[in-house]
């Protein structure tokens, strides 16, 4: 049954937690960089951090927070062994060149693959691996 915003009510949507209150400006970056469109937050009670917040990227959900310490016990938080979030577009290099304008940092350099696909990994300044990839036109 779809939401009256279109949205399946089923599927898959990464979520990220973002550290030191830097949510905002994560979706600042995510709307420079990768064409993300906010179409939802929601502040946590200090009205300082964001419990939660939606953003349309590419086509798809993307849900991401502020990091609450207090609401996992305090300590630091376990980063994840890994993690790269894919975006299949229309033109790599379009959005390759938006995304280091925007201040992405080259991990894995855009170029033509072995398996058909122009495709590169780029890291966001909040600890985020990108990947941007189309099928190569030669």
């Amino acid at each position: 049954m779809a939401q009256d915003d279109g949205r399946s009510d089923t599927g898959l949507i990464p979520h990220l937690t973002v550290r030191d209150g830097n949510a905002a400006e994560a979706i600042e970056f995510y709307a420079r960089a990768f064409g993300a469109t906010e179409t939802g937050r929601h502040m946590a009670e200090d009205g300082k951090r964001i419990m939660h917040a939606h953003l349309n990227v590419n086509g798809a959900s993307l849900m991401l927070n502020d990091d609450f310490p207090e609401m996992r016990g305090g300590g630091e938080a376990h980063p994840p062994a890994g993690c790269t979030l894919h975006l299949q577009v229309d033109d790599a290099d379009r959005w390759w060149d938006r995304a280091i304008e925007a201040g992405a940092i080259v991990r894995f350099p855009l170029d033509d693959q072995f398996w058909g696909d122009r495709y590169g990994q780029v890291d966001d300044p909040f600890g985020f691996t990108w990947s941007i990839g189309c099928p190569s036109k030669t």
